[in-house]
């Protein structure tokens, strides 16, 4: 056995005395009404502050106001440990996760203070998060630092010193700046360093940094831009002004990169710090764009009340808005929110085309080919639904214009063979039958009942693969930006 596998091996023995829990246990600890059972000799040997909880006068730490467990009448438990094995001493100033996770290195020397991934956590919405750098994991960091810090294990303080150092680097501006915080309260000045400069970096003004840290720090983080934005002065030639408008574009990009990861975890808040902030432009970001395609109907209507965002932008070569977007998806959920704030569905790409006229193609094609191109699997109800929502809203704006006709009525069919003759029927019987009845049907919405002929025309057709072009237009976004990720 090598040194290395004999201390790993000696780590998990004392481990499984914690794990254990009363075996040969001597103290016991009340920690949010749970209980923890742990050894004296093994605490008071890897913590100055439990040595002398257990066998130092009743005074030595109560008097300075530092006694993190809070004892009072119950402290100074020295002596004979046979009268004391009853006693459940309570702790008040710590969680019973982070009070865990402190034994954990005290009886192994090791522990990991990242959260379990995937395992829900408060602070952090997203489903399915490795919890690496989010708010969960910054806040159990930092608990777990003022616990070791309020324990005399400094060993732990550290060690958490370096995985706050490693999260912040991906973290959001708001948990840089708790860390910033606690790395000043606690005086560690290499993580103070760290935060500070991204802090400076962030383009946050001082009126909203002010909301956030105190002022003295605010002043600080003034001073390091001042003396950041002099050293690239004096290093950059006069004759080289074109490396400003490249260090501006990397800059965009950056903010970009962060928008859309506040995008993925729900983070509207830091969208809007970074507009307010920091300038951000969500239309030349694609923000919304980006939100319709990537992110749930909530996150792209409380990015529409911002009211930062333009719902008819057109992005990429085509020229397409937001609505074109969700419609290409067979999205209702999108195109209602997208009409809810005044999407418009006339809205015209380079090439003319409305997001009603897209949704008639998708239709076409799934009523007279059996598929959509781009589109997998497609539900009907879906593409119906969807296709009522912007023709409704197109003839509402037809309405308010003074125009009582419905929106162009142009004919969405493509030639039909002989074969198709016989699946259109049903349809035509449909048509008749409103006439025979005397209603005013518009013949538009007679396919929109996908029957039995429908379902036909698909399976037959599922088979063959889709020859047209993808739907996406794949270079909307690296048009205006390109990016290695999201």
């Amino acid at each position: 056995m090598t040194p290395e596998e004999s201390l790993r091996s000696l780590s998990l023995d004392y481990l499984n005395l914690l794990i254990n829990g009363q075996a040969f246990s001597d103290v016991t600890f009340s920690v949010e009404g749970r209980l923890v059972h742990a050894h004296r000799c093994i605490l008071a040997a890897r913590s100055l502050f439990f040595r002398k909880f257990f066998c130092g006068p009743e005074t030595s730490q109560a008097s300075s106001g530092q006694d993190p467990l809070r004892m009072g009448p119950c402290r100074g438990l020295g002596g004979n440990n046979n009268n004391n094995q009853g006693v459940v001493i309570p702790v008040n100033t710590v969680g019973y996760e982070v009070f865990l996770l402190m034994l954990q290195f005290l009886y192994s020397g090791q522990v990991s203070i990242v959260p379990q991934k995937h395992e829900p956590r408060p602070n952090c919405g997203e489903r399915g998060c490795w919890h690496t750098h989010c708010t969960s994991a910054v806040d159990l960091a930092l608990d777990t630092l003022a616990a070791a810090r309020s324990f005399g294990v400094e060993q732990l303080a550290l060690l958490t010193q370096k995985q706050l150092a490693s999260m912040v680097e991906k973290a959001s501006i708001e948990d840089v700046m708790k860390v910033l915080i606690a790395s000043r309260k606690q005086d560690m000045h290499q993580l103070w360093a760290t935060c500070s400069h991204l802090v400076a970096k962030s383009g946050l003004p001082p009126e909203v940094l002010a909301k956030h840290l105190p002022i003295d720090v605010v002043a600080k983080i003034e001073e390091l831009r001042l003396k950041s934005s002099l050293a690239r002065r004096s290093l950059m030639p006069h004759h080289h002004h074109h490396h400003d408008l490249g260090a501006a574009a990397d800059l965009e990009d950056q903010k970009i990169r962060r928008m859309r990861r506040a995008l993925d975890s729900s983070d509207v808040e830091l969208v809007k710090l970074m507009v307010m902030g920091e300038g951000l432009n969500l239309d030349e970001a694609l923000a919304l764009h980006y939100a319709v395609e990537n992110c749930s109907r909530e996150v792209t209507k409380a990015l529409l009340e911002l009211g930062a965002a333009d719902v008819n932008y057109p992005a990429g070569p085509a020229g397409k808005s937001p609505l074109h977007i969700a419609a290409e998806m067979v999205s209702p959920d999108m195109v209602a929110v997208l009409l809810d704030h005044h999407a418009d569905p006339n809205v015209r790409t380079v090439d003319g085309v409305t997001p009603l006229d897209v949704l008639r193609t998708l239709t076409s094609d799934f009523l007279f080919k059996g598929a959509v191109p781009g589109l997998i699997h497609i539900e009907p109800n879906k593409l119906r639904l969807c296709l009522e929502l912007v023709q409704s809203a197109a003839m509402v704006i037809s309405r308010e214009e003074g125009n009582a006709a419905a929106p162009s009525s142009a004919a969405i069919y493509p030639p039909m063979s002989d074969q198709d003759h016989a699946s259109s029927a049903s349809s035509g019987a449909a048509a008749a039958a409103a006439a025979a009845a005397g209603l005013t049907l518009d013949p538009r919405l007679v396919y929109l009942n996908l029957g039995a002929q429908a379902d036909e025309s698909s399976s037959r057709s599922s088979q063959r693969e889709a020859a047209m072009n993808p739907r996406h237009d794949t270079s909307m976004y690296d048009h205006h930006h390109s990016h290695d990720q999201y």
